[in-house]
């Protein structure tokens, strides 16, 4: 069973955030927009981080869990930066992401940071 794109981008922002780095490694066998979304969160990771310390009500981005950092980061970038995904299934796919990989509380916390997020980022949609 081969994973979606988000679940391999995942997979290597939570890998780079544990082991240190900022490049997909050359190993990494990564569907095309896996890579573009691995490529464009590490491109983008400081103005995102800013942005979840703001959003992210009483945490810190370094006190989130390294899982819930990663999704967000992938969520935040994908808000910010692919505007053919439409909101709500950005939202909804990093929820599902929190669900599966993360703790209970974590798909609530990954809908209301991101939730919070588009309001300023999409306040159209």
């Amino acid at each position: 069973m081969s994973l979606e794109p988000r679940e391999q981008a995942l997979q290597v922002l939570y890998q780079l955030d544990v082991l240190g780095g900022d490049e997909v490694p050359g190993d990494a066998e990564l569907s095309a927009k896996a890579r573009r979304l691995v490529e464009g969160v590490l491109e983008h990771r400081a103005e995102i981080d800013r942005t979840l310390e703001s959003m992210a009500r009483h945490w810190s981005v370094e006190r989130m869990s390294t899982v819930d950092r990663a999704i967000l980061r992938l969520g935040v970038y994908e808000l910010r930066h692919c505007p053919d995904v439409p909101t709500a299934v950005v939202i909804s796919e990093a929820v599902k992401l929190a669900k599966a990989y993360s703790t209970d509380k974590s798909g609530r916390f990954v809908n209301g940071v991101l939730a919070a997020v588009a309001k300023t980022e999409r306040p159209d949609t």
